[in-house]
């Protein structure tokens, strides 16, 4: 008798917290809120899952679970805006740039933090947001695209892989304060990496090229998505003008570079 009211008391009981849990271990994200404010917090950690299984042992962000979060995020009347926290290494080129695209559609407010590094792919991710923010110690690679394995056709291998280039550097300057010609020059470099090119920049260089609208903290990001939202319900527009920069070089005559 005295065993079963033991093992009674020992055994798990089901209760919000665990399910609250659950969903975090499962999704990477977690619904929170201050004042009537609901936010979903959203991870992308290690790297990028694409088309193909990583291997056992890595840590992985699978696109395939991310979208249709995402999608119920920006349906949800319960859920007011998303925060966006990153620390990834890169991975599928063509899933961070699906990812990103498709918060950069969001019509909730939004807002990126890059904690630990935003590699590669990742670079995207943290401009796609209404807000974008970096802490001080958080580094980023920009790098071009590349490939292991054999190459068949390298002419042809090669315009693939500049017709990517270009939809990466399109989207990162549409959606940041950074000039092509100045990431295009962070993108070739030979003096910083040295089994590579490209460049390795800190938070605040990250934000004095560009790129990063923000150096601040987990307090700020979250500070400015309550702004957000506070604008939101009340009816006043986000003003978005990270890009505007960019859409001025442009009316001014500067054109995108030609595809050989």
């Amino acid at each position: 008798m005295s065993d079963n009211t033991e093992n009674t008391s020992e055994s798990p009981v089901p209760d919000a917290s665990n399910e609250e849990l659950d969903t975090i271990l499962k999704s990477g994200g977690v619904v929170a809120g201050e004042d009537g404010r609901v936010i979903h917090c959203l991870t992308v950690i290690g790297q990028i899952e694409g088309h193909y299984c990583l291997g056992d042992g890595q840590k992985a962000t699978k696109y395939e679970h991310l979208i249709p979060l995402i999608v119920s995020v920006e349906q949800s009347d319960q859920v007011d805006g998303m925060l966006l926290v990153l620390n990834t290494m890169g991975g599928d080129v063509e899933a961070g740039l699906a990812l990103a695209e498709l918060v950069a559609g969001m019509k909730k407010p939004t807002a990126s933090l890059v904690l630990g590094g935003g590699h590669s792919i990742g670079v995207p991710l943290a401009v796609c947001t209404k807000k974008s923010f970096i802490v001080p110690s958080a580094t980023m690679t920009i790098h071009p695209v590349r490939m292991n394995g054999l190459v068949l056709g390298v002419p042809q291998t090669y315009y693939y892989f500049e017709r990517m280039q270009d939809r990466i550097i399109k989207f990162i300057t549409d959606h940041s304060s950074v000039s092509e010609e100045k990431f295009r020059e962070m993108l070739m470099r030979t003096d910083q990496i040295a089994t590579d090119i490209g460049s390795l920049i800190d938070g605040r260089e990250a934000v004095e090229c560009g790129l990063i609208d923000e150096v601040g903290s987990l307090s700020d990001a979250l500070s400015d998505l309550y702004r957000q939202i506070d604008e939101s319900k009340s009816g006043k527009p986000e003003k978005r003008v990270k890009n505007e920069k960019n859409k001025k070089s442009k009316q001014n005559g500067e054109t995108e570079r030609p595809h050989r």
